[in-house]
């Protein structure tokens, strides 16, 4: 690994840091899913992806590509872009604000270095990312194109219809990940509509399933080094991200109370205490 497990979470810690500052500053904005995905996203970007964000373009030749698809957690997708060097960390601070490059979710319009498509109306990434995975291959480019989907998004039709595509077309250098809280805006994805066995039905559409502790720095890297060797083997791959809504934060974690609330100035000292800095505030 490129960082050790202590250093990833190092800066998981700012990520959350950065997080909560920036949904407090304008009172809005989704911490909940951004809080549980900041491990996921950490090891993505510091350690398994291949990536150059000095080289930044639009067709990312030569390079993985991420696309977001629940795009409601745009902070910590922008948290750990400008970590990762794709703009500069002080631009965190214009978060949500008029005139901005970081909207509440993310936008190609504002030419923002990283962000390929607009994404936020749900169900719509995994088709985007299959596309993108498809072009790879024709132009004869070995890279992996990953994209990040919530659980509750998977009650939208239109990702099982781009599952059976990839399955079908056997699309084998894209890599799924959802984030398998059990928690949407209006309660538990079990409440609003249940999702059944998910890995079974991930398998039944012909995809190679890993499961794996979304929190949980070592197991996170360990299983997407796994999906990457299983890449290029006939079938598109997904990762079950088993996570806590609101991890790190006491008082936010394993509730949807906080899939779209801001913490309060009380709320935000007390989180603050909670994540360490180490790599400067914004």
């Amino acid at each position: 690994m490129s960082k050790s497990v202590v250093e990833l979470q190092q800066i998981a810690s700012q990520v959350r840091r950065d997080i909560v500052r920036m949904v407090h500053a304008v009172n809005s904005g989704h911490p909940g899913g951004s809080l549980g995905c900041t491990d996921f996203l950490v090891a993505l970007y510091f350690n398994q992806m291949n990536h150059n964000p000095s080289q930044w373009d639009m067709n990312g030749k030569g390079q993985d590509l991420f696309f977001l698809s629940n795009g409601h957690i745009s902070p910590v997708w922008y948290s750990v872009l400008a970590r990762s060097g794709y703009f500069p960390v002080a631009e965190l601070a214009t978060f949500r604000k008029l005139n901005t490059r970081l909207q509440g979710h993310p936008t190609t319009h504002e030419h923002l270095e990283g962000i390929r498509i607009a994404s936020g109306s749900l169900g719509q990434g995994l088709s985007a990312a299959i596309g993108a995975a498809s072009a790879k291959k024709l132009n004869g480019d070995n890279s992996l194109v990953y994209v990040l989907q919530g659980d509750g998004e998977l009650q939208e039709g239109q990702v099982w219809e781009a599952a059976m595509y990839a399955a079908h077309n056997k699309v084998d250098n894209v890599i799924a990940a959802v984030d398998f809280n059990g928690q949407q805006i209006d309660g538990s994805t079990e409440q609003v509509l249940s999702l059944g066995n998910l890995q079974a039905k991930w398998e039944a559409f012909g995809w190679k399933v890993f499961n794996t502790n979304g929190n949980d720095m070592t197991a996170l890297n360990t299983t997407i080094a796994e999906a990457k060797a299983a890449a290029g083997k006939g079938q598109p791959i997904v990762i079950l991200l088993t996570t806590s809504m609101g991890k790190g934060v006491d008082f936010m974690e394993g509730t949807h109370k906080w899939h779209g609330v801001a913490p309060n100035d009380e709320e935000l000292s007390r989180a603050l205490a909670q994540l360490e800095e180490t790599l400067g505030d914004y």
